[in-house]
């Protein structure tokens, strides 16, 4: 990972009109309580120092779920070129938290942007040799033209917001 990659994945969500916000471990978990319109949901982060802010329900029931507003997720890894991330597809719940709610919020960590596919299709040979089996590929907001013009929101989230670690 490099400055430039990271902006080269900045540039890319400012395309999609996606927004990406930039914080340290220490300031996460307030960053991410000021982003979210509850109610909230969201799994687990797996970094050091960073939590889910305290109103954002983990573990979800269905109905949280169904009325959750905001979802928060980690992003595997994400793909600069593209200004993609790749959701890990777990049973603690991360593709439906990232789909269901109107505003899906993806945490990222810096050193996890890799700069072009093929980069990312070396991340998932290492993940699905260790185990791991689906990854889901989020590129910004859902978008449809199946009946006409361009629509956005149908399925999935409306919003995107992609929060990276710059200290990770």
């Amino acid at each position: 990972m490099t400055t430039d990659t990271v902006g080269r994945f900045e540039r890319s969500l400012d395309e999609l009109a996606v927004s990406v916000e930039f914080t340290s471990t220490a300031d996460a978990t307030d960053r991410l309580d000021a982003i979210l319109e509850p109610p909230a949901v969201g799994v687990s982060l797996p970094f050091d120092d960073v939590s889910l802010p305290e109103r954002v329900a983990a573990e979800p029931t269905a109905a949280e779920l169904a009325d959750a507003r905001t979802g928060i997720t980690p992003a595997t890894f994400a793909i600069a070129e593209y200004g993609t991330v790749a959701i890990e597809s777990r049973a603690a719940g991360d593709e439906p938290i990232s789909l269901y709610p109107e505003h899906h919020v993806a945490v990222v960590a810096a050193t996890d942007i890799v700069p072009d596919i093929g980069a990312g299709f070396d991340r998932l040979a290492d993940r699905f040799a260790a185990g791991g089996d689906s990854i889901v590929f989020a590129t910004g907001r859902s978008a449809t033209a199946d009946m006409g013009g361009l629509v956005h929101g149908v399925h999935g989230p409306g919003e995107v917001t992609v929060v990276v670690l710059e200290d990770r």
